[in-house]
């Protein structure tokens, strides 16, 4: 990103924001199209400034966009969101319209204290509309008929409860062929560890293999393209660089029939230049009439400092 872009985006969070962001204004309002590259491979379409005031929290860690354009959301505060997207003629978001929200089912009668069993990190929808959701801390899926219902526990991933406490599912999607992609946040394999751990298959038939992050980055959310590919966005943090995001591709052929223990060596769609320096955890793949749009989401954490950005992209 151009520097004179990226200062733009940080000044969002100023004073001339503290309007658009008040529980009486609207959920979301729109953003300029980004700068990238002559060669890139995506179109940015513009973005949305999300408000967590107007929403009723943040925090939103999971993404799924369905092709009528209705948005589904997890938070890690236990709750989900849904909302209709709304796109002009080219594709540029406007805003969100015709918000719900409620909270998840965590499968308990009386909830487990802070976070341990209600922070989802993940989202992700199989071909029959049943919705999957990863947690962290209490690491599981849980799939439901319908996000507003009661969630069933699905059988946990091989030696998913190895996993850091703040490091597990944060990945999850359902692959063009119908197999689940999962990768673990910071359940590191072999490489001096480097790698990172992923799941591909059913339960019950699972390839365990690993994912190369980019160094000092770890990777956040995966979503399935429909050549049998994925997208994953990967982030990085410091207390002098702050946050720093990064979108990256894995071919159809690295996912198509991996050997055990095959290390999925990912190609960069977006690079930390190219994106707003924010909390990228989320990533959604969808069409639209006829064309395939990525939308990349950063969770807020719910602090004032952080924005909740949602920006849409097109493949050329």
């Amino acid at each position: 990103m151009r520097p004179s872009r990226r200062r733009l985006l940080a000044a969002l969070g100023g004073l001339g924001l503290l309007a658009a962001c008040g529980a009486d204004a609207p959920p979301a309002t729109p953003l300029p199209p980004l700068t990238l590259p002559a060669d890139s491979p995506l179109v940015s379409l513009g973005g949305l400034l999300l408000n967590r005031k107007a929403m009723g929290f943040g925090g939103l860690s999971g993404l799924h966009i369905d092709p009528d354009l209705t948005l589904t959301a997890v938070s890690d505060l236990g709750r989900w969101l849904q909302a209709r997207l709304v796109l002009d003629e080219a594709g540029q978001p406007q805003g969100l319209e015709a918000l719900r929200s409620g909270r998840l089912s965590d499968g308990l009668p009386i909830p487990l204290p802070g976070k341990l069993s209600r922070d989802a990190e993940s989202l992700a929808r199989l071909p029959d509309g049943t919705w999957l959701v990863g947690f962290e801390r209490w690491h599981r899926i849980r799939a439901y008929d319908r996000i507003d219902g009661w969630g069933e526990p699905v059988e946990m991933l091989p030696g998913l409860r190895q996993a850091p406490l703040n490091g597990g599912l944060e990945s999850l999607t359902v692959l063009a062929d119908g197999r689940w992609l999962a990768v673990a946040e910071d359940l590191r394999l072999g490489d001096g560890g480097r790698l990172r751990r992923v799941w591909v298959g059913r339960p019950g038939d699972w390839t365990v293999l690993s994912y190369r992050p980019t160094p000092g980055y770890v990777p956040t959310d995966a979503a399935a393209l429909p050549d049998g590919g994925a997208v994953l966005t990967e982030r990085s943090f410091s207390l002098l660089g702050g946050f720093q995001g990064q979108l990256k591709r894995v071919p159809a052929a690295a996912l198509a029939n991996p050997a055990p223990d095959a290390v999925l060596e990912p190609e960069v769609l977006l690079d930390a230049a190219t994106l707003p320096m924010e909390n990228w955890e989320d990533v959604a793949s969808f069409s639209w009439r006829g064309r395939q749009f990525l939308a990349l989401m950063t969770d807020d954490n719910e602090f004032f400092l952080q924005k909740g950005l949602l920006l849409l992209f097109a493949f050329r």
